[in-house]
């Protein structure tokens, strides 16, 4: 009992979702060719020299997470004779229920791609098969399973091209695909592979469909990286101790906190002087940055007191101007990684501009991959600086 208990447990947390963070439906349609392998009676292409057409399919499917998930596969077929065949015409109807693996998040295809994805899929149904011609024979039912291979091109962050190879065999077919002769043998009785190429439809509310969602998780050589860059930040700290700035190493971990605490209204002018250069310094030296998610605009829920740092800064210190950075990480191309490094920066100008600072004092641009930070540090090339003016 305790076993079948741990295996329920294990079971579901394979499949836990977070449907905050992705579309979990889909629809997919797709048309193509066909080939039916086996059976057919002699003379009805037997040779099996070219694909018939044609078929199509409608796919309805639910992803539990970002690899897992289930489809409704419904797909039609009309069979027709090939080269040197003689005539014939059948309609093949199928319905099954596939398990989806998301083959592309399993194999993290986000480090070198985030266009391209891969799917697999398989699993069991209903087929009917309806022959016309040359005979007009009454339907035969067979039980189907089928298996495939989906190579996925995102189009926008809601549709997809997809192309798709499927193997489908069937169990206790009694006819061949022509119609005109009936089978004797068991087991797999009848074979078709399917050839698509359609569109995926996301379904939902959020930025992306779990097809395309990554969960950007923070691995050894990243933590690595990090602290080699806060060491270079200690490294800072210490050149500008030799100039006599007016700070250390606490200031650096509580300045901002205290400069813009709204109980610290007691600073003379000398220190507000002081501090003024001081938060300046830590924004055009990259201290305080905004930071995204993969292939995002949104802000990440810690980057928020940034935004309102700077806000806080502009509205003590009317004569500033402030230009705001965006930048993106290496994977993707340059012109949309130049496009989405714009977007980031546009986000936190509509934020300070909605919260009161003057446009006229604001200037953002986008300038694509951070070519400083190396592909282990993605995290910190996502990001939206300041510089004060």
């Amino acid at each position: 009992m305790k076993k079948l208990l741990l295996g329920t447990l294990l079971f579901g947390s394979m499949f836990q979702t977070n449907a905050q963070d992705f579309n979990q439906w889909s629809i997919d349609v797709g048309v193509g060719v066909h080939t039916p392998v086996f059976p057919l009676a002699s003379g009805y292409n037997p040779e099996i020299k070219q694909p018939d057409f044609w078929q199509t399919n409608l796919g309805v499917r639910y992803m539990f997470n970002e690899k897992f998930g289930l489809r409704l596969d419904l797909g039609y077929n009309k069979f027709t004779e090939g080269k040197n065949s003689k005539p014939f015409e059948s309609n093949y109807y199928r319905a099954s229920l596939e398990g989806v693996v998301n083959a592309g998040n399993i194999l993290n295809f986000k480090s070198w791609t985030n266009r391209f994805n891969l799917l697999l899929h398989g699993g069991a149904g209903f087929s009917r098969l309806y022959p016309k011609s040359p005979v007009d024979a009454s339907r035969d039912q067979v039980i189907n399973v089928m298996a495939g291979i989906t190579p996925q091109v995102k189009l926008t962050d809601r549709v997809s091209l997809f192309f798709d190879v499927s193997a489908i065999g069937h169990f206790y077919q009694q006819r061949t695909f022509d119609g005109t002769a009936t089978i004797k043998r068991r087991g797999l009785t009848g074979g078709i592979f399917n050839y698509s190429a359609g569109l995926n439809i996301a379904l939902g509310n959020h930025e992306k469909h779990a097809d395309w969602y990554y969960e950007d998780v923070m691995e050894a050589n990243e933590l690595e990286e990090i602290q080699n860059r806060l060491q270079q930040a200690e490294d800072k700290i210490a050149e500008l101790k030799k100039k006599n700035t007016d700070f250390d190493k606490n200031k650096l971990m509580s300045e901002l906190d205290r400069r813009y605490n709204k109980a610290n209204t007691n600073n003379n002018a000398t220190n507000t002087v002081a501090n003024k250069d001081f938060v300046k310094e830590l924004f055009n030296n990259g201290y305080v940055n905004v930071y995204f998610d993969v292939n995002k605009t949104t802000i990440q829920k810690g980057s928020h007191n940034a935004i309102n740092y700077l806000k806080l800064y502009m509205k003590q210190n009317s004569s500033v101007n402030a230009e705001l950075i965006g930048y993106a990480d290496e994977t993707g191309l340059d012109g949309y990684n130049t496009a989405l490094s714009a977007k980031r920066a546009k986000k936190v100008y509509d934020i300070l501009v909605a919260a009161g600072i003057d446009a006229s004092r604001l200037s953002y641009k986008g300038n694509g991959e951070d070519t400083s930070v190396s592909k282990d540090a993605r995290q910190l090339a996502r990001r939206v600086t300041f510089f004060i003016k």
